[in-house]
């Protein structure tokens, strides 16, 4: 079991830059979470992980420069969030104003803010940040 568990862990760490560079955000992310879930829980983690990983309703990497250029044209004001920016970190519950995404993009789930000059989308009952628009 421990060489089993070996061999799909390597494999999983060998495939994933590839994966990423492939795939869409989404992809990415699912690939991702596979591998820290494989290190962490073995074969039933590596499943685990890539259903968190990846983000489920979110932008395409398509999508990503279209949607940015339309919150530059709406000028929406940056929120100053003292910690690290980053997927998974959870806004505050007061402060930081939420926009729905315009049903063009096919964003249903999530509502998009600006903090510290970067585009998120946020899930809006967590406040968690789901994906960084870059």
């Amino acid at each position: 079991m421990t060489r089993l568990k070996f061999v799909l862990i390597a494999s999983a760490l060998t495939l994933a830059p590839a994966i990423s560079q492939a795939q869409s955000g989404a992809a990415t992310g699912a690939a991702t979470g596979a591998v820290g879930g494989a290190v962490v829980g073995g074969p039933v983690g590596a499943v685990v992980g890539a259903g968190v990983g990846a983000v489920v309703g979110g932008f395409s990497d398509a999508e990503r420069p279209r949607f940015r250029e339309y919150v530059t044209r709406e000028k929406r004001p940056s929120y100053t969030y003292r910690e690290t920016v980053r997927v998974g970190g959870e806004l505050p519950a007061s402060g930081v104003t939420y926009y729905e995404v315009p049903s063009e993009y096919g964003v249903k789930t999530y509502r998009y803010t600006v903090v510290n000059d970067r585009v998120v989308l946020v899930d809006p009952t967590t406040r968690r940040i789901v994906q960084i628009v870059e």
